[in-house]
């Protein structure tokens, strides 16, 4: 953890966890960061902007209207200056202006014109963390890129007990240090990630799909932002949280993602399809609740559903890396390299989903990566390490 010269806004609102925020900006002024601070009127209720000034050696913010001590620390300097804006704690407040895009004071006015990445550590009673107007602001705040630790669970200071608690400042520092110290040899890629599994309606309540969680997808999705790269991901149905600081866009049936990837691919650089996507859907979907006859079977009539796959490849444009997913049961290798040609794809990750710790709803997997040069075995490894091996290999394919 090396933070020397590194520079941190850290915004300080009114709530009781202010306090942990001076053991915060201590941490990071010891890991050699420079850190400006910025409280809001409700924050200096709490801790005395004075307290924020010795750890920080530097003029603590309070005022929009306040005449700086160096002018570089007018509210659009220290936009620019950020390299990441922490806001710590983050009360529902903040988190309703940002997402309005209100800017009626120092801090909230900072923020909007930041555009480094910024980093929310929520602390709130239980109640106003869980309710409607708060989870539709972190929900669009996610959406725009805004990351988020915490907040975590346990006695609150109201004496409620609850999610709700402020993350402590070595989690946020290790975050922080994650944010700034990650690869960026992605950076100006524009990169498009499929994940998670379709789902074909049969009626209002019932649909086909498969047990594809999601979690490949997303690895590959949290380490190309990791790495720098502008992300979007397409998805289905999946298990797991969708990943901090990437674009999103949500999908059910095959022809909503050939639709989505039609739309999508031609601004992209890369392409990793690893949703799980249903070959067939019902003919005719019904209107209404399929009602069983008692005693006589159900039969469904099943139509073929576009190949999303090979429409990417054959609408591809130049510059463009295309790779796929083969998730087979037998013969594998076989399957796959058929696939890579027949999709027009630069590499392909093949893997046995019957092998004991490879396939869905696992955190680990066994691949194959395969291109028109050859094939190269890994080992049983995280999806998050394997998601990093494909990335390193689409870039040696881009050289």
């Amino acid at each position: 953890m090396d933070l020397t010269g590194r520079k941190i806004v850290l915004g300080v609102t009114g709530g009781i966890a202010a306090y942990k925020s001076a053991e915060l900006v201590s941490r990071l002024r010891h890991l050699g960061a420079e850190v400006h601070v910025i409280m809001t009127r409700n924050a200096t209720e709490f801790v005395s902007p004075l307290t924020f000034q010795t750890l920080s050696a530097n003029q603590v913010v309070t005022d929009t209207f306040q005449a700086p001590e160096y002018w570089n620390v007018e509210h659009v300097a220290l936009a620019r200056l950020a390299e990441v804006f922490v806001i710590a704690p983050a009360t529902a407040n903040i988190l309703a202006k940002m997402a309005a895009g209100i800017a009626d004071d120092m801090l909230s006015t900072t923020v909007l014109a930041t555009k480094a990445p910024v980093l929310a550590a929520p602390a709130m009673n239980t109640g106003m963390w869980t309710a409607e107007a708060t989870r539709a602001n972190v929900k669009t705040l996610r959406e725009r890129g805004v990351l988020f630790i915490g907040p975590d669970s346990g006695m609150l200071a109201c004496g409620d007990e609850g999610a709700g608690r402020m993350s402590e400042p070595e989690a946020i520092a290790e975050e922080i240090c994650r944010i700034l110290n990650r690869a960026a040899d992605m950076a100006g890629l524009r990169v498009l990630v499929t994940a998670g599994a379709t789902r074909e309606r049969l009626d209002p309540v019932r649909f086909i799909t498969n047990d594809s969680s999601g979690k490949m997808g997303f690895a590959l999705a949290e380490a190309a932002r990791d790495r720098g790269a502008e992300v979007t991901v397409v998805c289905g149905s999946v298990s797991v949280p969708v990943p901090e600081g990437v674009r999103t866009v949500r999908i059910e049936s095959a022809q909503d993602l050939y639709d989505a990837m039609i739309r999508e691919a031609p601004e992209q650089d890369v392409i990793i399809q690893a949703a799980a996507v249903c070959d067939y859907r019902v003919e005719k979907q019904s209107a209404t609740k399929i009602k069983k006859a008692e005693g006589q079977p159900l039969t469904l009539t099943l139509t073929e559903n576009p190949d999303v796959a090979m429409a990417v490849g054959r609408n591809r444009k130049k510059g463009q890396t295309l790779v796929g997913f083969a998730a087979e049961t037998d013969h594998v290798q076989k399957n796959a390299v058929s696939k890579l040609k027949k999709k027009n794809l630069d590499m392909i990750v093949a893997n046995d989903v019957t092998a004991p710790g490879a396939g869905f709803n696992v955190d680990t997997n066994i691949a194959t990566l395969i291109t028109k040069e050859g094939s190269e075995a890994l080992p049983l490894q995280t999806k998050r390490q394997l998601a990093d091996v494909i990335l390193d290999r689409i870039l040696a394919l881009r050289t």
